[in-house]
């Protein structure tokens, strides 16, 4: 039997990016379908010296509340997706947690698991805002060794 593909879902601690998570338990972890490949969920989690950026003098007793923040961060992200894979009944999921800029990471991630698919969700900036943060999904469409699916949340008609 051929080894199962890989699904690599990004996630932070956005809600479009966890909508990208349940889509795709949804749509590809079906009691019919999730033989058919593994999950491995990846959260990037920023450094505290790129939160702080260039800080001054007395950035360095900070520092240890950043990190613990980041780290209290990172486990309810990781416990979060732990959760939503087990309430749609899928126990085979790796969730990992790694230290660095999320476009590297994502990049980085669907490469060390051989992806056939990196899932990303979309915050659905507008094009400044896409301009000054930068964009995950654009990033890794550009430079990921796989395909790219970018799910986007729909927007709610008033």
């Amino acid at each position: 039997m051929a080894e199962k593909q890989v699904m690599v879902v990004g996630i932070d601690d956005s809600e479009h990016s966890f909508y990208a998570l349940e889509w795709t338990l949804d749509h590809f972890f079906t009691p019919e379908s999730k033989t058919l490949f593994k999950l491995a969920v990846v959260h990037a989690r920023c450094s505290p010296t790129s939160v702080l950026g260039l800080a001054g003098p007395g950035s360095t007793d900070v520092l240890p509340l950043v990190e613990a923040d980041l780290k209290r961060i990172a486990e309810k992200v990781s416990e979060k997706a732990q959760d939503l894979c087990s309430s749609k009944s899928v126990e085979d999921v790796t969730v990992e947690t790694i230290e660095g800029d999320a476009r590297n990471v994502m990049c980085e991630a669907a490469e060390k698991y051989h992806a056939s698919v990196l899932v990303l969700g979309s915050h659905g900036y507008g094009a400044f805002k896409r301009a000054v943060l930068g964009s995950v999904s654009d990033y890794c469409s550009h430079h990921a060794h796989c395909s790219v699916m970018i799910v986007k949340k729909p927007k709610h008609k008033n």
